[in-house]
């Protein structure tokens, strides 16, 4: 009976439970090691009745689906998977659940998996080599034993091979890898080359095993990630602090964090003072002063001073498990180049098998050719099209290359993004907080009725509350000064234009110039333009239409930004920024930065203006993620500064966690770095099978090389993508 038929019969509702809807599942399947591994088991799983919404990521081995177990049982689903060669661990939450409930290892430490020496690949490579062994031994001690030795080593490996070569042709697969070694050994043992068979099962295992090994070298970007969280954190407690696992912190909770301790979760410093290396984190090399009321993210290095920290996320949600799951989220989608040679390799694999029956046939058929030496060569040629180095040549460096950017503080969302930055034209930023600190000061306050202290006041009361650069500080300047707090309703915002709410019966406005003179307010213009010239941001306070005054106030560029504009033209980017700011301040800032300025761009502005650079040619666009929302959207690439933050996390296509500047100038270059990696890639298993396909139709090469053509191509196509791992030179 059908194994399907099966699953069914044990789903009937007699012996099932009681139906309870689908459920949403997830497990890490072990010993995924290349695309073509993904396919099979997804492949599979679809002919299940009941099994939806499928995700499976070959490099993270995280399989996500729902499961209506009415329909198929658990116990059946986790038998298909199993069947076709692959461990699995149910996942609950953030632990790994065994068969009877409990829990048995955080899932992070299952992210390495099972070490390559403890593997089933190695232990059938072992039978199967001391088998080949002893059938080369065996003439010298039995010569009438010689037609048969290595028969044994031969079907060992087609009763590993060919069960699970059958398994994936019932479920969906009938053109496996391991169904053209099974159907190639079947053939080298029907001519009598029984020694050829049992290499060429002998390689194949070799292949599996060394394929499992470089696949487990490359998951090594999200280990090291995981790895920066303390296993241990400090409570404190009445009398002291004790440990308790990193993994059971609490939100609320305040830790001990003692000078050279990796912080434990994210959070803020309730006491203490410290100098703090984020570079794990956001890539920033220079540590960073943080004190009391400062945000701290978890996995950065406490260098000085000891701190207490009160914490904002559990666990689960703080920085480096919300990095972790972007990251493999990244990896799961494909790449336009991946998804050209998945439809590519479905074509080409079938025609390779036409190929070598036409390799069969035609010789023989048509110039009288020996039949076996054509089977023979035949059958090579069936080995070497097998298209697993050539599926894997993208998503092996796509994946190297988002894990390179994760650990340098260069956040890229998936596969499209991160080959799109390689092709960029034109790089539009933000003006505040993206080229600028983000951080102004209030330098000049010019009355136009009332104090100093109403002018203050009924601005901050308007600003409470906002994350705006200019809100900050406007608040920090009425904190300074001590002005009480005034209460607001009413409040929203105008994005580009103005903040308003009602304040004692009020209807209080901060806003641009010229949103206050669209307003009809009267304003001393040569006031502000001399505040203007002098590079600072003026803002307009209107209470019930009339003007209160004018507060100014100037933000610096970033230490980087002169650096990271001149780096992106050696690139041969153009450079350009989109700001609401007034023509004269923009100009004082991209003057000093050496950078094209468009300025007094409201949101739509910058969205047309987007638009029009696109017909030049792709472009990205750099913002602080909120106010210039439809701008990033409208880029092929929107990149958000942030660092660390929940906008700078989920918002836009990348984000730059330390927010330099410089780390858009080594998204470009890790991304053509990444291109190029692809093209050799291709290269190398394109190439290797031509080559193999002539020497083998020459009679040069036989069966065991012909295996190599693909599990060779394979291991050195994936070590290739490794490079960008294991090498900065990526990113310079």
């Amino acid at each position: 009976m059908d194994q399907f038929a099966d699953l069914s019969a044990t789903a009937s509702p007699s012996s099932a439970a009681p139906a309870v809807g689908p459920e949403p599942l997830r497990y890490r399947v072990g010993g995924m090691d290349c695309p073509s591994c993904v396919a099979k088991v997804e492949t599979a799983l679809r002919r299940l009745p009941g099994v939806d919404a499928i995700s499976l990521n070959y490099q993270s081995q995280l399989l996500k689906l729902t499961l209506d177990p009415a329909a198929t049982p658990r116990e059946g689903l986790e038998q298909v998977i199993r069947a076709l060669g692959y461990t699995l661990q149910r996942l609950d939450g953030l632990s790994i659940v065994a068969a009877d409930g409990t829990t048995i290892a955080e899932e992070a430490d299952s992210a390495a998996g099972t070490p390559w020496w403890l593997s089933p690949k190695l232990r059938i490579t072992l039978v199967i080599g001391l088998l080949v062994a002893a059938g080369w031994v065996l003439p010298w001690l039995l010569p009438t034993a010689e037609p048969y030795a290595l028969l044994p080593a031969a079907l060992a490996g087609l009763a590993v091979f060919g069960r699970r070569a059958l398994l994936l042709a019932r479920t969906g697969s009938p053109f496996s890898i391991e169904m053209l070694m099974v159907v190639a050994t079947l053939g080298a043992i029907a001519i009598g080359e029984t020694a050829e068979a049992s290499v060429v099962v002998l390689l194949f295992a070799i292949g599996e095993l060394l394929e499992g090994v470089a696949a487990g070298r490359a998951r090594s970007g999200i280990r090291a990630l995981t790895a920066l969280v303390p296993r241990m954190a400090l409570l404190v407690e009445e009398g002291g602090a004790r440990a308790i696992p990193a993994a059971r912190v609490e939100v609320g909770q305040t830790l001990l964090v003692r000078p050279g301790d990796r912080v434990p979760a994210d959070g803020t410093i309730s006491d203490g003072r410290s100098d703090l290396d984020e570079s794990p984190i956001t890539g920033e090399s220079v540590p960073v002063t943080r004190g009391e009321g400062d945000t701290v993210l978890a996995g950065s290095i406490n260098r000085t001073g000891a701190l207490q920290i009160r914490v904002t996320r559990a666990a689960a949600d703080n920085t480096i498990a919300r990095i972790i799951r972007m990251v493999e989220e990244a990896e799961a989608s494909r790449a336009p180049t991946a998804r050209f040679i998945e439809r590519f390799s479905a074509r080409y694999t079938p025609l390779v098998i036409l190929i070598a029956l036409l390799t069969v046939l035609i010789p023989p058929l048509v110039a009288g050719a020996d039949w076996q030496t054509w089977i023979y060569r035949g059958l090579a040629v069936l080995l070497i099209g097998c298209p697993c180095a050539l599926v894997l040549s993208t998503p092996a460096a796509i994946t190297s290359g988002i894990a390179a950017g994760a650990r340098r503080g260069l956040l890229i969302k998936g596969g499209a993004a991160l080959e799109a930055m390689g092709h960029m034209r034109t790089v539009a930023f933000d003006k505040t907080g993206t080229l600028t600190r983000g951080e102004p000061q209030v330098t000049d306050l010019v009355l136009l009725s009332g104090s100093d202290g109403t002018l203050m006041g009924l601005a901050a009361a308007v600003e409470t509350g906002s994350s705006h650069p200019i809100a900050r500080a406007i608040l920090a300047k009425a904190a300074a000064e001590a002005v009480p707090p005034r209460p607001v309703r009413e409040q929203k915002a105008q994005p580009g234009r103005a903040a308003e709410g009602i304040v004692i019966g009020r209807r209080v406005e901060v806003g641009s110039v010229r949103h206050a003179l669209e307003r009809g307010a009267s304003l001393p213009l040569d006031r502000v333009e001399a505040l203007e010239a002098a590079g600072k941001t003026v803002v307009a306070v209107l209470a019930d239409g009339q003007a209160l005054g004018l507060i100014a106030v100037r933000d610096e560029p970033r230490p980087d930004a002169a650096r990271a504009l001149a780096r992106l033209r050696a690139l041969g980017v153009r450079t350009l920024m989109l700001t609401g700011d007034n023509a004269r301040t923009a100009a004082a800032i991209a003057d000093g930065l050496g950078i094209e300025v468009q300025a007094g761009l409201l949101p739509e502005d910058k969205l047309r203006a987007i638009t029009d650079l696109k017909q030049d040619g792709p472009v990205a666009m750099v913002g602080d993620g909120i106010n210039d929302g439809p701008a990033l959207a409208a880029a092929d690439v929107g990149v958000a500064m942030g660092g660390g933050t929940d906008v700078a996390l989920e918002s836009a296509d990348a984000a730059l966690l330390g927010s330099r500047v410089d780390g858009v100038a080594d998204m470009i270059t890790l991304s053509r770095a990444t291109l190029r990696t692809i093209h050799q890639n291709v290269v190398i298993a394109l190439g290797l099978k031509a080559v193999f396909l002539v020497t083998t139709l020459a009679g040069v090469t036989g069966l065991w090389l012909a295996v190599l053509a693909d599990t060779g191509a394979t291991v050195i196509v994936t070590l290739n993508a490794m490079r960008l791992l294991a090498s900065r030179s990526a990113l310079r």
